[in-house]
């Protein structure tokens, strides 16, 4: 049976009322981190998504990205029309194409030094850490120093973490985690990435 309208305006009223007292008893004022990872697509999309919404609100974003540093992408592209953005490219791209470990640290822990300076000195409301996990999962970088970076933020600043296979010790230092699975991927069905879309 259709719920009549005022039934409906009757139990919206009761859901606002509810919703109004949840945000209320929420106090805490501060920054915070949160990881993308898992399979599926949208991780590194959705913290771009961040920085979009932050710059709206007038902030200030700095954005690292880590492992596809030699792509052509979209985003490194439209950050280098944004004077806002703070952007940081450290890495010589997949490491299957790079075949070459010490040089995939060194380049990870020349982004990792940045992103430390950048979230240390807190000028900036959001840093982003693009594809920090995937770094760390490989062992180039050590994720308890990722961790504790993220733990030490100053208390202003939110940091977005992305990439598959977050380590523990990321996620325990996380204030949300949110796990992106694969239910149906293009690329399975023999479509290639498509500019825009994947890059």
């Amino acid at each position: 049976m259709t719920e009549s309208s005022e039934a409906h305006a009757d139990r919206m009223k009761q859901i606002q009322q509810a919703k109004k007292e949840e945000v209320k008893s929420k106090k805490i004022k501060r920054g915070i981190v949160v990881v993308n990872t898992g399979d599926g697509k949208g991780k590194s999309t959705s913290g771009f998504g961040v920085a979009v919404r932050a710059l709206g609100h007038g902030q200030k974003v700095a954005i690292v990205q880590f492992i596809k540093g030699n792509w052509k992408t979209g985003e490194r592209l439209f950050f280098a029309r944004l004077p806002e953005i703070t952007h940081v490219v450290s890495g010589d791209g997949f490491t299957w194409d790079t075949q070459d470990r010490d040089r995939d640290v060194a380049s990870a822990t020349r982004g990792f030094e940045a992103a430390t300076a950048l979230i240390e000195a807190g000028e900036h409301d959001v840093v982003i850490l693009d594809e920090i996990n995937v770094a760390a999962s490989h062992g180039y970088l050590d994720p308890r120093a990722v961790a504790e970076v993220l733990r030490n933020k100053p208390d202003h600043v939110s940091v977005v973490v992305t990439g598959r296979n977050a380590p523990q010790e990321v996620i325990d230092a996380a204030d949300t985690v949110t796990e992106m699975r694969v239910v149906k991927h293009a690329f399975a069905a023999g479509i290639r990435a498509r500019k825009g879309v994947e890059f």
